[in-house]
């Protein structure tokens, strides 16, 4: 098992969920995060939204070198491993914009799972109600 950890653009979660739910993957946690890579947080919400805007506002309003967040949405997977690649190429296919911001994947091992309501465990339970 694996657990699948992508951090994306805020307005492309409604598309990666009809993805994730078309594609036979209906669990998924979503929480909302803040942070920066390499961009420093230039551009601020507008970037999120016209990434082309980013040069604008790096000269006329981001000139503060002062650290920014910019709002993004984390999401978790748990998965097989042999569905690892079909979730990691869903989610490129709908977040890659070709931008800085665009996000990242990180896929993690997972030793095991339990279900809380019955103490069931084990990677089974990932498919059973």
């Amino acid at each position: 098992m694996k657990e699948i950890i992508a951090i994306i653009r805020r307005h492309k979660v409604p598309e990666t969920k009809d993805a994730f739910r078309d594609a036979g993957f209906p669990g998924l946690t979503i929480q909302s995060v803040e942070g920066r890579g390499r961009q420093r947080g230039i551009g601020g919400w507008i970037y999120e939204i016209d990434p082309g805007f980013n040069q604008y506002a790096a000269e006329k309003y981001y000139a503060d070198p002062g650290m920014k967040f910019i709002p993004k949405r984390m999401l978790t997977i748990i998965a097989d491993d042999n569905d690892v690649q079909k979730i990691v190429d869903i989610i490129i296919e709908k977040n890659q914009t070709d931008h800085v911001g665009d996000g990242k994947i990180f896929v993690c091992p997972i030793e095991n799972v339990y279900r809380v309501r019955t103490g069931a465990e084990g990677p089974e339970i990932l498919h059973k109600p």
